[in-house]
C-alpha cells in the first residue's frame, strides 16, 4: 500500500513504471504487472481505507466491492502449497507455488493482506494523519499515532510553531 507515499514537497509512487516494479519485487516483471500490482494496491488503500475509516481525501474514492474482488484475484494468480525440505538436519516449511515470479510475489501481497484486514491485528491499522501523509501504518505501540518519526516530528512542529504564534491546534494537533 506504500509504494504510494508522500514527503514535504509532493506525493510519489514508486509503481508508474515497469523499472520500479523490477526494482520494488526484486524479480523480473512486465507491462501486465505493473498493472496488476497497480491494481492490487489500490484495492489494498481501498481496503485499509474503509478499516481505518480514514477521512483524508486521498481516501475518499473507495469501491468496496471492487477492492475485494481485487484482492481475491490476486491471491489467486499463483496458487501456493507447503513443502518440507531440510536444512543443516532440520526440518523447514518452504512454500512452493506456480506461476511468474512477478504472479507469486503478488499472490503473497494479497494473502498477507486478507490475513491483516482479517486477523487480530486488523484493529490496529491506522491511517497517518500527518499534514501532507497518505500512508498507513500498524499501531505497535500504545503511544504510536504516526507512520513514522518524521511524520511526528512534522506534527510536533507544526504545533509549536501554532502554539508560539498564538493560534489553536486543529483536530489531531495540527491544521
Amino acid at each position: 500500500m506504500n509504494t504510494v507515499w508522500a514527503n514535504r514537497s509532493q506525493v510519489h509512487d514508486d509503481l508508474t513504471t515497469v523499472g520500479g516494479l523490477r526494482d520494488f519485487l526484486g524479480v523480473p516483471a512486465d507491462q501486465a504487472d505493473l498493472t496488476a500490482f497497480r491494481a492490487l494496491r489500490q484495492a489494498l488503500r481501498d481496503l485499509a481505507g474503509v478499516l481505518t475509516e480514514d477521512t483524508r481525501a486521498v481516501a475518499q474514492d473507495r469501491d468496496l466491492d471492487r477492492a475485494v474482488a481485487e484482492v481475491n484475484r490476486a491471491a489467486r494468480s499463483a496458487r501456493r502449497w507447503p513443502q518440507l525440505t531440510v536444512q543443516d538436519g532440520e526440518l523447514v516449511r518452504h512454500n512452493e507455488s506456480d506461476g511468474s515470479l512477478a504472479d507469486r510475489e503478488r499472490a503473497s501481497i494479497a494473502a498477507e493482506a486478507v490475513e491483516l484486514f482479517t486477523g487480530e491485528d486488523r484493529v490496529l491499522l491506522r491511517a497517518c494523519y500527518a499534514p501532507g501523509c497518505v500512508l498507513y501504518f500498524v499501531k505497535d505501540h500504545p503511544r504510536r499515532e504516526w507512520c513514522s518519526p518524521s511524520c511526528g516530528n512534522r506534527v510536533r512542529a507544526a504545533r509549536r510553531y501554532r502554539r508560539n504564534r498564538g493560534e489553536s491546534p486543529g483536530p489531531n494537533g495540527f491544521s
